[in-house]
């Protein structure tokens, strides 16, 4: 581990834009932590390794592993059809089809719901009203779900390559309480949070997240300017998908236990790394399996993990196979890139300077080169 091209590399993605970046590497029994940059703009409060950060759809693994006990405990049948627990939420021919294999791994056909939700986003250009008119609604999970539902089909349940979409993880968050009789939250805090011994991960109880952290930042591609903060927020919109609070040092915890075989058993686990191509919601393709995604870094070895952005924070965690290395980072500033006549926004600097520090972080050489998970939402 190098912990000044570390310092050097997290503070270069803070020079190259982004108010606050927040990490931590782990090495074998080495551990690096940084933060440099302002969690406050207008106050210039400093951001701090240990703060608390709004993860996004790295949610998904949490609630997948969730699953994946239940499945353990006979509860829940992989391949058994959604139709058999939540008839009245998928109902007819798609209850038949989609099985819960097929809601882990995005292949189940169903479109994601969030433009929908925030219709300003439909318009072109798109319009920030609807961030804000939806800051402190509460979402129903089952009105999200049939949002998605009554959409066009994104692809025939079970296609070999999937299609990204929230939707499918508000209904395993309700399958969860079906199964289970609690709430869905509580199922993942009991059953994975509390295991992997993570003390400041949780699900909020309100728009506000508790303990000390950054305010976070939407530039909606550079037409919030200058970007605006969205760190109070109610998560419902996304829920089982992508509400989740963790710290760096948490995540580390969790993706190392995980692979380790101490969150679910070894075959469960070799299920969720059971992988195919998935298109995610910046239009690349990812290797997803059941709430994992696979990324082989040249040089580095295979890492395990999930990326994950809500209005205005963005967070990445890998863990290499052998959980020898682990990388979990966190920045304030999201979709930052103006658009331009081509096909997707430019390229800028937080592009390359986000590369840079992940290829530290991940053990990689200056000749290593590779591109981080695709943005999932």
């Amino acid at each position: 581990m190098d912990p000044a091209g570390l310092d050097a590399a997290a503070d270069g993605v803070h020079r190259a834009g982004v108010p606050g970046v927040f990490a931590e590497v782990r090495d074998g029994d080495r551990t690096w932590r940084g933060a440099f940059g302002v969690a406050d703009v207008t106050t210039g409060r400093p951001v701090t390794p240990d703060m608390r950060h709004r993860v996004g759809s790295i949610t998904k693994t949490f609630t997948a592993a969730t699953v994946m006990r239940q499945v353990e405990q006979g509860r829940i049948g992989l391949d058994t059809p959604i139709g058999t627990y939540l008839p009245h939420l998928v109902p007819g021919e798609r209850g038949r089809r989609i099985t819960v294999r097929m809601l882990l791994n995005h292949t189940s056909g169903i479109p994601d719901h969030i433009r929908h939700a925030f219709p300003s986003l439909l318009e072109n250009p798109p319009r920030p009203e609807s961030l804000d008119d939806n800051r402190f609604r509460r979402f129903r999970a089952a009105d999200l779900i049939r949002m998605g539902l009554e959409l066009p089909p994104a692809g025939e349940p079970g296609s070999p390559t999937g299609v990204y979409s929230n939707v499918n993880y508000l209904l395993l968050g309700r399958l969860l309480e079906e199964v289970t009789g609690t709430t869905a939250e509580r199922c993942i805090t009991r059953d994975v949070i509390e295991p992997a011994g993570l003390r400041h991960t949780g699900f909020p109880a309100g728009p506000h997240v508790e303990g000390p952290h950054p305010r976070m930042y939407e530039a909606l591609y550079g037409i919030i300017d200058p970007p605006r903060d969205y760190s109070v927020y109610d998560m419902s919109w996304v829920g089982t998908g992508a509400a989740l609070t963790s710290t760096m040092a948490d995540l580390n915890r969790f993706y190392g236990a995980l692979l380790a075989g101490r969150i679910v058993g070894e075959a469960s686990l070799a299920q969720m790394r059971r992988t195919l191509p998935v298109r995610a919601l910046d239009g690349s393709t990812i290797e997803y399996g059941l709430g994992l995604h696979k990324v082989d870094v040249p040089g580095c070895g295979t890492f395990w993990g999930h990326d994950g952005t809500v209005w205005g924070a963005g967070t990445m965690s890998l863990t290499r196979a052998d959980g020898g290395r682990r990388m979990s980072v966190a920045i304030n500033l999201i979709r930052w890139s103006r658009p331009d006549s081509g096909d997707g926004p430019p390229r800028h600097p937080i592009d390359d300077a986000l590369k840079e520090l992940y290829r530290r972080a991940l053990g990689g050489t200056p000749e290593t080169s590779h591109q981080p998970p695709g943005h999932t939402g």
